[in-house]
């Protein structure tokens, strides 16, 4: 079976999520460059093939303004020893040593070599040397035409053989060359446009590359192991692939593998000759090997020696059935399955950015982080045995076809300065923190928190604005025709005329609607429920001129009925979305929330619906996530506006309600905040940092410090925009707020209602359009190592215990509900990422109770039913995840013994055994009393009609003897 072929895990099992941990003690972390890259290349050393490539591609070169190379290699010790790296993977300039190729070597080159590798060893870290990275003397390949001509494997091996004998003393790990697969390609085809060995060229000089690597080995275990007891490998380079489609493409995708990795891999860890696949495609163009080459390459690496990197690989058209991937854990299993399990060294593995990135280079922590803990998850998942891994490349320098129009160093270099100061990035901060943990520390406890919230916890479940159901579903309670159906044989009911039945008044169980949403929330035995009014449909003009009375009257049946079924109901007055204002039309061509008129219109409307609906609600929410005001008017750029308006509506029908009826209906008002968490995309940047502060300013403290704080906006959210305004990089402000406003909006909330999502990772960007949105100067940073939904929502449970946190550092010891938490998951049935999410995020939540005396009062989860998000598909039915959140809910949080629910034991006090019974067994007992009812009433029919009977037959039986004796006798007995 392939790796493609595999049974995929769950995305949410531990196998395939972040893994945290460490790596094995000893494991070696190292960083590497070539020579032709850090080395000063333009003196004291012979003419390399890349030398006259530049002479002829100078468009490749952008920054520099001499054309020649960077002088860097007296400065890497300090590079190295501020990253800790435990060893340098670096290559020999063969021109270096011997300018021409052959013949008598140049001492300074063995002087400048020996100066490196005696300072590393100095400094505690193991040199790694690559004889070969792609610069060819010149005079070899003017000469003999390059690796096509057979004799260059021998004086590759004469060069080989002299290093050992100058360096091997000191030396424990080689690589004889470095990506031959590129070597054939690059050195001698168009960029690598072919299709693998398409080429008898290619052909000829991947085949040389073989025998040259295995000759060298041979040479070293020989002549040098025994005595210097070092390693020599290879250094192979790939590509990952996966099928574009299913897996129905395995066999291609195999082949192609086979064709570059393989066509190395197989001949020197297998069995010394190409995979059959390239013998089949190619083998008119393959050179063979004889029986004796065979047994010469075979085994002639003493580990794994691998390159994964963006690399120049380019898949052809006609194999456009897969696609690249960066999955290193798959080819590290790949390797693993194919080479039969053998120790190995990634000798490279990085990223890119381009040549105007400096030091933030934020992308590659991402990408450097992923392709790290892809690495751990192939060795404590699958049992890869990876021991060591080489960041790529210790400093910025040429990049070969590329020239330098990318960056992939560690250390910054500004290439148009004469002193070539190398300045560490953010990667090379991040890879030195890598390396002093050894890999991922679990930082987050919460998996090991049990325990339970308070037993008067709210556990709830969202819905959006509620479809009204206006008349009852069945016509049988307003018509009184009685009907007969199919009398004369055509399937239809015909009515009855002259005869008029009696009907009842519509109950609220007479609405399908109602009965069908009930049976949901039993079922996920929540004890609350949050669902939101139609504002329009029960004041279609936005005033009291017209009360539609059938959607109130629906809206109580809503609450009543969860009432009847123990549970309470948390209502939204007013339910914006990004799609819509969900406004009354005369408001909306009125100005909408530009127009102050609506704030007023906002009041009346709150208060009608405090007296019809107050007696029974208890929770009430004014506006659900006034954020959205800011976000719908935009595009006029009246953002601020709209919302200083909806937060006065707000103001206004709190103190209605606190004024007017709290004292009688006892409730608690206040309106959710959309209050995602935000992080700095980079954290060692400061600009990340503050952007990431901005982000919590203006999406949540903009509504929050007005209520719960100051009664004024926030001061750094004003600050910051007046100082943009000023130098005219925007056009926006803040409305202000009089002194009566202020006194109107502080306070004006019973609790802190929060609808959390996600975290989001930001990072500072200046915008100078002018618009509210720009306002922020910040963008949002994709977390490429965070498990997303479908719709990109990442999975980051730590994130709203952060925000639990800084809501109680900014605004005291306030009660607060979690009115929305959730993801979407369209699975049909096992929503498993839903079940994860909902898990994760109430065991921080559950921990930011326990341990950080957060004042948490309920937990409302998003939503009751939706394609998307729902706990219950509209088409499909109940998913996993309701059974999970109602074990939540009967837990009341996570415990290891649920006998040790104490919360149980509080609420069955009151029941006597008898009572719970009854209650467990209730259908069970009706069906029995119906069963027993019906053989009682059967059984004294049975016995009436035996005893009439009888009765009967006793009465004609009289009659008969009483005329017999009248003849016997002749007498008449009167």
């Amino acid at each position: 079976m392939s790796v493609w072929e595999r049974k995929q895990d769950n995305p949410t099992s531990e196998r395939q999520l972040f893994t945290y941990g460490t790596f094995p003690n000893g494991f070696l972390w190292g960083v590497g460059s070539s020579s032709l890259q850090l080395e000063d290349d333009h003196y004291n050393r012979g003419p390399s093939i890349w030398d006259d490539s530049l002479r002829h591609h100078q468009s490749w070169l952008t920054e520099v303004t001499n054309g020649t190379f960077t002088s860097l290699a007296h400065k890497s010790l300090p590079a190295l020893e501020f990253l800790g790296v435990k060893f340098f993977y670096f290559s020999l300039s063969w021109p270096r040593l011997f300018p021409e190729g052959t013949g008598v070597p140049n001492q300074q080159g063995v002087q400048y070599y020996n100066i490196l590798i005696n300072g590393l060893i100095s400094k505690n870290v193991i040199p790694v040397i690559a004889l070969y990275h792609w610069d060819l003397p010149v005079p070899i390949q003017d000469k003999y035409g390059g690796w096509a001509n057979h004799t260059v494997i021998h004086l590759f091996n004469d060069y080989a053989k002299f290093c050992f004998q100058k360096f091997g003393d000191r030396v424990k790990y080689w690589i004889t060359m470095h990506n031959p697969y590129l070597i054939s390609r690059h050195d001698h085809s168009s960029n690598g446009i072919h299709a693998p060995w398409d080429s008898p060229w290619i052909s000829a000089v991947a085949h040389n590359l073989i025998k040259a690597h295995a000759t060298v080995w041979h040479t070293y275990n020989r002549h040098f192991r025994q005595l210097q007891k070092g390693y020599i490998s290879v250094t192979l380079g790939t590509p990952w692939i996966k099928p574009a489609s299913k897996i129905t493409y395995c066999q291609e995708c195999r082949e192609f593998l086979e064709a570059i990795l393989g066509r190395f891999a197989k001949p020197i860890h297998t069995d010394g000759d190409y995979p059959e696949s390239l013998k089949k495609e190619y083998g008119s163009i393959l050179p063979n090997f004889t029986a004796a080459e065979q047994k010469f390459i075979n085994g002639t690496a003493d580990f794994f020696a691998l390159s994964f990197g963006p690399n120049d690989f380019k898949i052809p058209k006609k194999n456009s059935f897969f696609n690249h991937s960066l999955n290193l854990r798959d080819i590290l299993n790949w390797i693993k399955m194919e080479y039969d399990n053998p120790r190995i060294l990634i000798m490279e593995n990085g990223w890119f950015s381009n040549s105007s990135i400096r030091t933030e280079d934020t992308i590659i922590i991402h990408m450097m982080k992923m392709f790290i803990n892809q690495v751990l998850q192939a060795i404590k998942h699958d049992g890869v045995d990876v021991f060591g891994y080489t960041a790529w490349a210790l400093a910025d320098g040429f990049e070969w076809h590329n020239g330098y129009k990318l960056r992939r160093g560690l250390f910054y270099v500004d290439f148009n300065k004469k002193d070539k100061e190398m300045r560490p990035k953010t990667s090379a901060l991040y890879y030195k923190q890598i390396i002093g943990e050894n890999g991922f520390p679990l930082m987050d406890s919460a998996s090991s928190v049990h325990g339970q919230f308070p037993c008067d916890f709210s556990w709830g479940v969202t819905d959006s604005i509620l479809k009204v159901e206006q008349n009852p579903s069945s016509p049988q309670f307003t018509d009184r025709h009685l009907y007969i159906w199919n009398i004369t044989g055509d399937h239809n009911l015909h009515v009855v005329e002259g005869v008029k039945l009696k009907t009842k008044p519509a109950q609220c169980t007479d609405f399908t609607s109602i009965r069908d949403k009930m049976t949901l929330l039993k079922r996920m035995k929540v004890t609350h429920f949050k669902f939101a009014l139609n504002w329009s449909l029960i004041l279609p003009r936005g005033d009291l001129s017209i009360i539609k009375r059938e959607v109130l009257r629906y809206y109580r049946c809503i609450v009543e009925e969860a009432s009847n079924h123990g549970i309470k109901t948390m209502v939204i007055l007013y339910y914006p979305t990004n799609a819509s204002l969900h406004l009354p039309l005369p408001l909306l061509h009125n100005g909408g929330w530009i127009n102050k008129t609506t704030t007023e219109a906002f009041s009346l409307y709150a208060e009608l619906c405090f007296q019809e609906l107050g007696d029974l609600v208890k929770q009430w929410i004014t506006i659900n996530e006034p954020n959205r005001l800011g976000q719908l008017y935009r595009t006029n750029n009246l953002s601020y506006q709209a919302m200083h308006n909806g937060l006065l509506a707000h103001a206004m029908a709190w103190h209605t309600y606190d004024k007017k009826y709290r004292s009688v209906q006892n409730g608690y008002i206040s309106t959710s905040l959309h209050a995602n968490w935000a992080e700095p995309a980079n954290p060692f940047i400061t600009s990340h940092a503050e952007a990431a502060d901005r982000f919590l300013q203006f999406d949540i403290a903009w509504l929050a410090e007005p209520i719960f704080g100051s009664g004024d906006y926030p001061v750094h959210m004003k600050q910051y925009i007046n100082y943009k305004k000023q130098r005219r990089l925007s056009n926006t402000s803040l409305p202000h707020f009089t002194k009566e406003e202020k006194a109107l909006v502080k306070g004006s909330a019973d609790f802190f209602a929060v609808n959390h999502f996600t975290t989001n990772l930001v990072f500072h960007q200046a915008k100078h359009d002018g618009t509210f949105d720009s306002d922020q100067d910040l963008n949002l940073f994709k977390d490429v190592n965070r498990l997303h939904s479908e719709k990109n929502q990442a999975v980051v449970p730590s994130g709203i215990r952060k925000l639990l946190n800084w809501v109680k550092r900014k605004y005291g010891d306030i009660p607060i509900y979690i009115t929305a938490n959730g993801i979407d998951d369209q699975s049909s049935k096992n929503d498993q990422i839903r079940i994860y999410y909902l898990q994760q995020y109430n065991r921080h939540i559950l921990q930011a109770y326990l341990e950080d005396n957060i004042n948490l009062k309920g937990y409302y989860a998003f939503k009751l039913t939706d394609t998307d998000y729902g706990f219950y598909s509209p088409k499909m039915g109940a998913r996993q995840s309701v059974d999970a959140y109602s074990t939540l809910i009967s837990q009341n949080g996570f415990l290891l013994d649920p006998s040790d629910n104490k919360c149980r034991t509080i609420n069955q006090e009151s029941q006597c055994s008898l009572c719970v019974f009854l209650e467990q067994k209730k259908p069970l007992i009706f069906f029995t009393f119906c069963l027993f009812s019906t053989l009682a009433l059967l059984l004294a029919v049975t016995i009436i009609r035996k005893y009439k009977r009888r009765r009967r037959k006793l009465h004609k039986d009289k009659q008969s003897v009483r005329f017999l004796f009248k003849r016997k006798d002749s007498f008449s007995c009167c």
